[in-house]
């Protein structure tokens, strides 16, 4: 029986049997015993699945992560300690030193400077991309050694939606893979696969975790992109791994050969595994998922509406308010709500707006974003400082755009506390 998302929040992943404990159990062990040593040598040969070190695999996290695929609709995932890696993982598994990838511009600025700075002195170039450019023009920004395209699917901050079909065709079209970002959206919202991408990314510490208590990211991949028809352009994939007496992923494991791969090679010698503690408090988020995302979108709009009307304030944008630049690409991705986010401006100085946001009671000024809890920043100041100013406008972070997640609470109430902050400026 195929169950439906909701009923996947709760029960995929982890199906226990007769006298088994009915939670998922935290596997808090960094090792796993065999009775052999051929037992254990098969293991480090990838020729059998199985358990052994923790870095590599571990049950928690292995249900979890199959739990996500199935909601995402994928072929194969893994858990990250974090967005960041996750991300980074999904780009150094097909790049190296010389290789070249595309992503859009106005992605977040973490991923942007991992993406610009970071991967930059590894040897692997990203060129940065307006996502609203018609696909003739982003043609012509594929190199020779270009092997992927990134972008969210819902941008943080300025909460743009991605055109995923769009850049699918694009990418799909010069050889290589989508990757989305789908964390705000979450796949209660939109699942990328069905739109053509071909890898997904979350930082589950976002919705899908929902309370701010772990850190954590996760890949899915959908096992629908063709490695070998590209095989010169993937030779990790592709090529024999010395490192595993020759074994080809592309060959030896089909639609799992990118995530054995990134298991097999980057958690092992990069080592950003989510400890099993981490993926038991993710699944509890996971478990309410579908019930936390319709609120959030229900409360964000209804706060999207009022600060519209409201005269101290310059500008709003959110996906599902009419008149947003994404309106029409939310109805398209994201017919049930986008998401708890949104940007506005308050009309004045930076110093007002900070004086409106010091003044807030409820919300808090918090470097996260995407929990059950009302929050704000100006990331002009916090998560994008590290930014110029060229770089943020490119980016379409203004100076005066805060984000604010709106969270789970009452929704009079959190309306009433940004009534009474707007009434100090």
């Amino acid at each position: 029986m195929a169950n439906r998302i909701e009923t996947q929040c709760v029960h995929e992943g982890y199906k226990p049997g007769k006298g088994a404990p009915r939670q998922l159990p935290i596997y808090q062990s960094t090792t796993f015993k065999y009775d052999t040593s051929d037992e254990m040598g098969k293991l480090f040969d990838l020729e059998v699945e199985g358990y052994f070190y923790t870095r590599m695999q571990n049950p928690t996290n292995d249900a979890v992560a199959d739990k996500i695929c199935a909601l995402e609709g994928g072929a194969a995932a893994m858990l990250t300690s974090s967005g960041q890696a996750a991300n980074f993982y999904a780009i150094f598994n097909i790049c190296e030193a010389g290789d070249h990838f595309i992503a859009t511009s106005s992605i977040y600025g973490g991923t942007y400077n991992l993406f610009g700075v970071t991967m930059k002195k590894m040897g692997i170039k990203c060129t940065f991309v307006n996502q609203d450019l018609p696909e003739d023009e982003l043609d012509q920004y594929f190199q020779p050694n270009t092997k992927a395209v990134f972008g969210e699917t819902i941008t943080n901050p300025t909460v743009a939606v991605f055109d995923i079909e769009k850049f699918a065709r694009i990418a799909h079209r010069h050889g290589v893979p989508l990757i989305v970002d789908n964390t705000f959206a979450t796949p209660i919202n939109c699942r990328p696969f069905e739109w053509g991408a071909d890898i997904v990314t979350h930082s589950t510490t976002k919705y899908m975790d929902g309370h701010a208590a772990s850190i954590g990211g996760c890949i899915v991949d959908s096992g629908n992109f063709d490695w070998l028809a590209h095989a010169g352009k993937f030779p990790g994939l592709t090529t024999p791994d010395d490192s595993y007496h020759g074994i080809i992923y592309a060959e030896r494991f089909g639609k799992g050969a990118y995530i054995t791969k990134a298991t097999a090679q980057l958690m092992r010698d990069l080592g950003a595994v989510q400890s099993p503690q981490n993926a038991f408090y993710l699944n509890f988020g996971l478990e309410t998922l579908h019930l936390r995302m319709k609120q959030h979108c229900e409360n964000a709009l209804a706060v999207a509406k009022f600060l519209s009307s409201h005269d101290k304030i310059a500008w709003v944008n959110y996906p599902d308010l009419p008149g947003s630049p994404s309106y029409e690409l939310a109805r398209k991705y994201l017919p049930n709500g986008s998401c708890g986010v949104l940007s506005f401006g308050v009309k004045g100085s930076r110093d007002q707006a900070n004086q409106f946001m010091d003044s807030l009671q409820l919300a808090s000024i918090v470097t996260h974003v995407a929990d059950s809890k009302t929050c704000l920043l100006h990331p002009a100041s916090h998560t994008h400082r590290q930014m110029s100013d060229d770089q943020l406008r490119a980016a379409g972070v203004a100076p005066d755009l805060i984000r604010l997640s709106v969270g789970i609470e009452n929704v009079a109430d959190i309306i009433e506390d940004l009534g009474q902050a707007l009434d100090k400026i």
